[in-house]
């Protein structure tokens, strides 16, 4: 449980920083992947809902038993980033540069996240208690 923990900790003070500098500094993002400023205001948008996720990955890392129905919500979402960005590289919305966001938001967090909901979160599901 004690990896477990260190990676939700790992993940929540990462959606912090992230969250923060994306609503803070949005076109710095957009930059790195060659997109316009004007798509600042979605950006911050998504800033926030990451930064959110720091509380969910924070109570995760302090009591992973009690809270482990909160990681199905971030399994999910680590899931869907990259299908949705691969949506729009193929339909010609967004370019291949931005696919970095989705590596180091998404797919470096999901083997921690798939293992902990394997192992612990699937319990409650199967009583019915979630």
């Amino acid at each position: 449980m004690r990896s477990y923990r260190g990676w939700f900790l790992a993940a929540a003070a990462y959606n912090l920083l992230w969250g923060t500098a994306a609503c803070l500094f949005p076109t710095a993002f957009l930059r790195l992947g060659n997109l316009e400023a004007r798509s600042a205001p979605l950006f911050q948008a998504i800033g926030m809902i990451v930064g959110v996720y720091a509380y969910a990955y924070w109570l995760l890392s302090r009591d992973p038993i009690r809270y482990c129905g909160l990681v199905w919500t971030g399994l999910i979402g680590k899931l869907l980033g990259p299908v949705g960005f691969l949506f729009a590289v193929f339909r010609g919305e967004l370019p291949w540069t931005f696919g970095w966001i989705n590596v180091t938001n998404d797919l470096i967090w999901l083997p921690a996240f798939a293992l902990f909901a394997w192992n612990y979160a699937r319990r409650p599901l199967e009583a019915g208690a979630i």
